[in-house]
């Protein structure tokens, strides 16, 4: 975008004394002439910019010029800058590369590129969430269809929609759009999505209603489920639901009621812990659980 560039431009030249044209020409995949222009709106802006002709030549900004910078503090560009590396790390990093360059300064640097914060967004399946998530910006910018195989709890399902956000929350990446098969809103799992394909039909985008915003309705955990563990996984608890997320009984174990979305995984994660946590509620699930059990004491007979 033009806006992008200007700012780009302008941000080269508060850091170099003097640039070329070809150099920004080349740093900005543009030609000599967008850069001219680029040089003018700047100039009409008020930016009070001086070119210099033959050997030696170049462009730069009038000396004593001083552009305001309380626009952005330094804590305001940390958090740009860690927001940026966290993207880079599930995103193609060229244009991740060269906006951390625009706001990197040579002797004379706003705030330092080494940011304490590092936001690691990828999981063990980088490769494939990259080009997912690649594929999809794309088909949102070009309003096109998507296409898919989605694996479940009852199986594998075919499904095509029509993109609007990649959402990462729950600590996972979600991709959220209209389901043509569903005729709704829906999120979907990125890692349950595979044999991705970007459709040449386009959509029209629609209105999204406001409660169809709020992604955490999309998951709700309305169903309680009580459960009694053992101290020695209090820390997982803690990791997981927070310093005060159960009571301790009588008998010294730890008590928790939440509430829970989808069973199965709910099933899953409370069988990770051993013999170390019993359901109280909901009884169908500690039956299920109890079931389960003794089908795995067979298995090792």
């Amino acid at each position: 975008m033009k806006i992008d560039r200007l700012l780009g431009i302008l941000t080269i030249l508060l850091q170099n004394e003097r640039v070329t044209a070809p150099y920004l020409a080349e740093k900005f995949e543009v030609t000599r002439r967008t850069i001219g222009r680029d040089i003018d709106t700047l100039c009409q802006s008020g930016i009070p910019i001086i070119t210099y002709q033959g050997s030696g030549g170049g462009i730069s900004i009038a000396e004593g010029f001083k552009l305001d910078k309380s626009v952005l503090t330094v804590d305001e560009l940390s958090g740009i800058i860690a927001g940026l590396k966290g993207i880079g790390s599930v995103s193609e990093k060229s244009h991740i590369e060269k906006t951390l360059d625009k706001l990197s300064a040579n002797k004379d640097i706003v705030v330092s590129l080494r940011e304490p914060i590092v936001i690691d967004l990828a999981s063990h399946y980088k490769g494939s969430l990259t080009e997912k998530i690649e594929l999809i910006k794309r088909a949102i910018h070009e309003q096109r269809l998507i296409e898919f195989d989605y694996y479940y709890e009852k199986g594998i399902t075919h499904r095509r929609i029509e993109p609007y956000f990649i959402i990462f929350q729950w600590a996972a990446w979600y991709i959220f759009g209209f389901c043509q098969e569903r005729k709704d809103w829906r999120l979907f799992k990125m890692m349950r999505l595979w044999d991705l394909r970007l459709c040449t039909e386009t959509y029209i985008p629609r209105e999204i209603p406001p409660e169809k915003r709020d992604f955490n309705e999309c998951l709700p955990d309305d169903k309680k489920l009580v459960v009694l563990f053992d101290p020695s996984v209090r820390y997982q608890l803690i990791e997981t639901y927070g310093l005060n997320c159960c009571t301790e009984t009588e008998e010294g174990l730890l008590r928790l009621e939440i509430g829970y979305t989808n069973r199965d995984f709910t099933i899953s994660w409370i069988l990770g812990f051993g013999d170390k946590a019993k359901v109280l509620e909901p009884a169908d699930m500690a039956e299920h659980i109890k079931r389960i059990a003794v089908n795995i004491l067979e298995h090792y007979k």
